[in-house]
């Protein structure tokens, strides 16, 4: 077992920061936790994560300043803590740290995505999302995001690759955010995606790129609509907690 201390008390539904009712999580599994760890969250880094899964080493996060209990993240629900009545969700973890790049017009022929996303890999640009558009008049756009620390690295290589391709052009665009939801249970729950597109249409949030996994859905949605969509989110998957958190946070950076 290895416990790691922090500055909250565990891992949390959503930033309480963000959401003020957001709950501690009793248990999470390694799954969840890589996905919350990779869509965003500060709590765990990813890579220990990922050791932790490799060799079956249970984490407890808790507090520095407290003997509370904390978050229990290991592979399988802990005995006795196993609820029929969880909700499908674990969390809504969000991300305002990318940026997103669009190439305009792009050839619709093979080996196009290859030589543009070979040389970003080889500059070591993490590319996150992509999404390309239906082919019209035998050109596409191709978007996708990356953190906003790679952005002078990216952006002249991509300019580079949109000339020798044939492109008409390259757009950035900061003022981003992505937004996830993470849980287990949608691995046996239809529906999830549908709901949360309904949300967020509801609280006129317009939703600019998708990105799913087994357990995971993320959208990236324009920065300052970020706090309007989590709390909808949350609200909307009964995760608030029916109080507000009390307990000191670090700040924001």
């Amino acid at each position: 077992m290895c416990e790691i201390y922090t500055d909250v008390t565990g891992v949390f539904t959503a930033d309480p920061r963000v959401v003020s009712q957001a709950r501690k999580l009793k248990h999470l599994e390694f799954d969840e936790m890589l996905e919350m760890a990779g869509a965003g969250s500060k709590v765990l880094a990813l890579r220990s994560v990922e050791f932790a899964r490799n060799h079956n080493v249970p984490i407890h996060v808790r507090s520095s300043f407290t003997w509370e209990q904390g978050t229990w993240v290991t592979s399988e629900e802990r005995k006795g803590e196993k609820n029929m009545e969880d909700p499908i969700i674990s969390g809504v973890v969000h991300d305002a740290g990318d940026a997103k790049i669009t190439v305009l017009g792009v050839p619709d022929q093979p080996g196009v995505s290859a030589a543009l996303f070979e040389p970003l890999a080889n500059a070591n640009v993490n590319v996150d999302m992509i999404v390309q558009n239906t082919s019209t008049a035998g050109t596409t756009d191709i978007s996708f995001t990356l953190p906003k620390t790679d952005v002078a690295i990216a952006q002249p290589i991509v300019e580079k690759i949109a000339k020798q391709v044939g492109a008409s052009g390259v757009t950035n665009d900061s003022n981003i955010a992505k937004i996830s939801l993470v849980g287990a249970g949608m691995k046996s729950s239809p529906g999830i995606a549908a709901k949360m597109f309904r949300v967020l249409a509801d609280n006129k949030v317009n939703i600019e790129m998708i990105s799913t996994s087994t357990i995971r859905i993320s959208v990236v949605v324009a920065a300052p609509m970020l706090e309007t969509a989590v709390r909808a989110l949350h609200t909307a998957f009964d995760l608030d907690s029916g109080e507000e958190y009390s307990a000191p946070l670090p700040e924001r950076k």
